[in-house]
C-alpha cells in the first residue's frame, strides 16, 4: 500500500511543479502587460502635454495679436475724441441716457408687482 501512495505523491509533485511554473509564467506575463500599459500611459501623457502646450502657444499668440489690435483701435478712438471733444461729449451722453433707459426698462420688467404710472 505504501508503494501505491508513492506514485501518487510524485504525480502530485509534478502537478504542483507544473502549476507553480504556470503561475510564474502568468506573473511574468502580468508584469509584461503592466510594463506595456505604463509605457502606453506615459506616451499618452506626453502626447496630451504636447497638445496642451501647442494650444497654449496658439492662444497666447492670438491674445497678443488681439491686444495689439485693441491698443491700435483705442489709440485711434482717443485721437478722434481729442480732435472732436463736443461730439465725444454728445455721444457719451447719449450712450449714458440709453443705458439709463434700458436699466429702467429691465427693472420694470423684473418687478413682480404691477404699478400704475399715472
Amino acid at each position: 500500500m505504501a508503494e501505491a501512495s508513492k506514485p501518487d505523491s510524485s504525480s502530485i509533485d509534478d502537478i504542483q511543479k507544473s502549476l507553480e511554473k504556470q503561475i510564474a509564467d502568468l506573473r511574468k506575463e502580468v508584469a509584461k502587460i503592466n510594463k506595456s500599459i505604463s509605457e502606453r500611459g506615459a506616451e499618452l501623457v506626453a502626447d496630451a502635454e504636447e497638445q496642451a502646450f501647442g494650444m497654449y502657444d496658439s492662444a497666447a499668440a492670438r491674445a497678443t495679436r488681439t491686444a495689439q489690435q485693441l491698443r491700435t483701435q483705442a489709440q485711434a478712438v482717443s485721437e478722434v475724441a481729442r480732435e472732436n471733444p463736443g461730439t465725444t461729449t454728445a455721444v457719451v451722453g447719449v450712450i449714458g441716457l440709453l443705458g439709463f433707459l434700458a436699466g429702467m426698462a429691465v427693472g420694470q420688467a423684473m418687478n413682480d408687482t404691477p404699478r400704475r404710472w399715472y
